[in-house]
């Protein structure tokens, strides 16, 4: 088992690079990450979907008919607490040497949850409320995503569902010990969810960008994913070609590794209502609001700036999105932004997914996670909120 350090410091890195890799065909070091933990039992949890349709089956089931495997497969998508709880009696019917995780954010945040919630002896619902602490470490984790989104094989956040509100369990613990992000396994995705899960990468890293927790090298990580996915994502949705799904892996992989220190900010604080309500892939509807956000945070001033760095601070990092968007003013720079959103099928207006009502736009601003607005390097009252939805809603 790893033992880092107690709390994460804010300008680490993710990870050696010997225990990152992405490039086509590096499944194939699973078997040697194997051979080093000297794993003969494995834990596998598994979105069946992904598992089959991206090769990944195929490709690593002669490696696996050599090791005791204890497989877990079926849980809904979005971490459901009843799904984690039949997850960790599965996790300690054997003892584990390691733990594959393979899908999208959800495989992987499932296989955290499960990995680490099964070693600890405090009830599950009270780890994720934060009312207990996690003392243990669960085994090493490899984490595969076969989708070019997320980042959750790069951060120390697992994300869970219990009576329809959404958690963010943090814990050095859940940061998978190696990722392999091999682009092979995203070749089969279908158009939706290749757009989707880009359009949160993208997202990701431009919150990341402005975010109030960012630092130099969450900006470093984040600028390089923000130019790989706008250049990239519209081909990977129409004519995507294996350079093209590599760029995308290694934007969403920066993505995470960038908002692993900075956290995520507005957009993502408005999504999840969206998704919930209007069953909105989660990066189409972060997205629905990211230019609307971009022109609210442009103009920061110094009496509603909440970054302690201060309001040119702030404005400087939105000429830095700016640059890396080709654009010369905000406004430039959003319509940009919403004309890549459409590009790949994504909608812009709450009219557009049945949300354009007068409480269906109260319930949103309701409903928004105020913990990410308070990482919005601008104030977002809720007055704010209603005008920027009030700005997407026809």
């Amino acid at each position: 088992m790893s033992t880092p350090p107690q709390e994460l410091p804010s300008d680490e890195p993710y990870r050696p690079s010997d225990r990152v890799a992405v490039a086509r065909g590096t499944i194939g070091r699973v078997s040697t990450i194997l051979a080093q933990l000297e794993a003969r039992s494995l834990f596998l949890v598994a979105d069946e979907t992904a598992y089959r349709n991206s090769g990944a089956e195929e490709l690593l089931e002669s490696e696996l008919s050599t090791r005791q495997v204890e497989r877990f497969t079926h849980f809904q998508c979005d971490p459901k607490l009843s799904d984690v709880e039949r997850g960790i009696q599965c996790f300690r019917k054997t003892h584990v040497d390691a733990v594959l995780a393979i899908g999208g954010g959800s495989a992987l945040d499932m296989a955290k949850l499960v990995s680490n919630l099964g070693m600890q002896q405090e009830q599950p619902e009270q780890l994720i409320r934060g009312k207990a602490r996690l003392l243990h470490d669960g085994p090493p984790l490899i984490a595969l995503p076969t989708t070019a989104g997320t980042g959750s094989e790069a951060t120390h956040f697992a994300v869970c569902y219990m009576d329809g509100e959404k958690f963010s369990l943090a814990h050095h613990f859940l940061l998978p010990e190696f990722a392999i992000l091999d682009p092979q396994l995203t070749d089969n995705l279908p158009p939706q969810l290749t757009a989707s899960s880009g359009l949160d990468a993208f997202c990701q890293a431009v919150e990341s960008l402005w975010a109030v927790d960012s630092n130099e090298v969450s900006v470093q990580y984040a600028s390089e994913a923000v130019r790989l996915a706008f250049d990239h994502l519209a081909a990977a949705v129409h004519e995507p070609a294996p350079a093209i799904r590599t760029a995308m892996c290694r934007a969403a992989h920066l993505a995470g590794q960038a908002i692993n220190i900075s956290k995520t900010t507005a957009s993502h604080a408005i999504s999840y209502a969206i998704s919930m309500q209007a069953g909105v892939p989660h990066g189409m509807a972060v997205a629905m609001t990211l230019a609307p956000v971009l022109l609210y945070n442009a103009e920061t001033s110094a009496t509603d700036c909440v970054d302690p760095c201060g309001a040119e601070h702030v404005r400087s990092r939105i000429g830095l999105i700016l640059q890396l968007l080709g654009s010369s003013t905000p406004l430039e720079a959003a319509k940009k932004i919403e004309k890549l959103v459409s590009a790949v099928g994504g909608p812009t207006r709450l009219s557009e997914i049945g949300m354009g009502s007068d409480a269906e736009v109260e319930m949103l601003v309701r409903s928004v996670n105020t913990e990410r607005l308070s990482n919005n390097p601008r104030r977002v009252t809720p007055d704010d909120l209603r005008r920027l939805l009030e700005s997407v809603r026809y």
